[in-house]
């Protein structure tokens, strides 16, 4: 309520101000979506953009408003692996909420995550084009997201926000994802309780309160919309390019990604229990909602810089625009002010088509997809090597402050 009343003061004040926030709790759509198209195949039917995350939330305000976080983070700096203890010296809350966090579902199915690791070899090139100029540049479009990212402590810092986001999608697609020497649970538990903090911290931001039409950031739909622009997103693609997949690869590669989006705090009534019901699901919250904002365009121009600020001579910010421009659609393109380039765009168009039926034609011919994955694996850990500047490993912290170079 601390957050309702300051937020209300900061945006209109008064009972004019009050209405209107109460308008906004509102939504002018219905939420249609069934619970019957979950993976549990039941739920409430409440609608996610009115829910938040109820277990991380309280913990981490706590640990905020008593200046903890700090230490929290130093703590965690090490804690790498899904089945590493976690480090002594938590808070006790904490330390329960994250032994509870860190569990796998008891839907989790180790064959599927087999096939996904299979997809995973096969197609990594592919995935790698798609999270970084189809779902990340798509997120500058999440008109929420673009402001929850650019009025937070990320937006002071677009390279070390994308090299953390970069991390999930690494760490989702290496072969042990999900064993006890992977990181991908890790991840996501950090992940997490950095959603929760900004949850806290960005209503205290008047620079977020006079442009967001929500009251708090980051809903079980806003995290499902951005979960549509990464997998559902990459299916779409991958259907419109005729890449043809095997049924049990398509579906571990799916299993992959609901059990990362139940690991970030997701209620499973809201994670689709097949593609067919994701693409439903999409069409509701996130085909609709892409739009151009001012800190949405704001966030693209410094990511289509960000190959020129690395010195990766590879990625002008012509051949990131083409890349852009080709895999969002001339909209997109165009509310982004992403110009269309001469060279790159056409080439593009041209040479994709071809370099897909070689590579595919490769997998055909019996070309072992373990060769395909050193290839993948090099360049994925390239990037992450050079976007951290040689800073491994690749540590997502709890935020304490809201983006500093806009001032309180």
């Amino acid at each position: 309520m601390d957050n309702f009343n300051r937020r209300n003061m900061l945006k209109a004040g008064g009972v004019a101000g009050a209405a209107g926030a109460i308008a906004l709790i509102a939504p002018s759509t219905p939420w249609t979506w069934s619970p019957a198209g979950s993976v549990p195949g039941t739920g409430s039917g409440a609608d996610p953009r009115g829910a938040w995350d109820y277990e991380a939330d309280p913990v981490v305000a706590g640990l905020l408003d008593r200046g903890e976080v700090p230490r929290v983070n130093e703590l965690l700096k090490h804690w790498t692996k899904n089945s590493q203890p976690l480090p002594a010296g938590l808070p006790a809350e904490l330390r329960d909420f994250m032994e509870h966090a860190r569990q796998l579902p008891s839907w989790a199915d180790q064959g599927k995550l087999a096939s996904a690791v299979n997809f995973n070899q096969k197609r990594g090139t592919y995935l790698g084009v798609l999270y970084g100029f189809a779902s990340g540049m798509m997120s500058t479009v999440i008109p929420k997201e673009a402001r929850a990212v650019y009025y937070s402590k990320g937006g002071a810092d677009m390279k070390d926000r994308i090299t953390k986001t970069a991390k999930l999608g690494y760490d989702i697609g290496s072969l042990n994802a999900y064993q006890p020497d992977g990181e991908m649970v890790v991840t996501c538990v950090k992940t997490r309780l950095a959603h929760a903090a900004v949850r806290h911290l960005l209503p205290q931001s008047p620079h977020w309160v006079n442009s967001a039409p929500e009251d708090i950031p980051i809903s079980q739909a806003d995290i499902m919309v951005t979960w549509h622009s990464l997998p559902t997103t990459v299916m779409r693609n991958l259907k419109k390019w005729n890449v043809r997949i095997a049924p049990d690869e398509s579906e571990g590669f799916l299993h992959s990604w609901q059990l990362a989006a139940h690991l970030l705090g997701v209620e499973d009534q809201y994670i689709p229990a097949s593609w067919n019901e994701a693409d439903s699901q999409a069409k509701q919250v996130l085909d609709p909602i892409l739009a151009p904002t001012p800190e949405g365009i704001k966030l693209a121009d410094i990511l289509l810089s960000l190959g020129m600020n690395l010195d990766l001579t590879l990625l002008t910010r012509p051949i990131l625009g083409a890349l852009t421009r080709f895999m969002l659609g001339n909209e997109v393109a165009d509310w982004l002010r992403i110009p269309t380039e001469p060279v790159w765009t056409p080439l593009l168009e041209t040479a994709w088509g071809p370099y897909l039926i070689v590579r595919e034609g490769g997998l055909d011919l019996g070309v072992p997809e373990e060769a395909y994955w050193l290839f993948d694996e090099f360049l994925r850990q390239f990037v992450l090597f050079y976007m951290s500047e040689i800073r491994m490993p690749i540590n997502i912290s709890i935020p304490v402050i809201n983006n500093p170079n806009l001032g309180r």
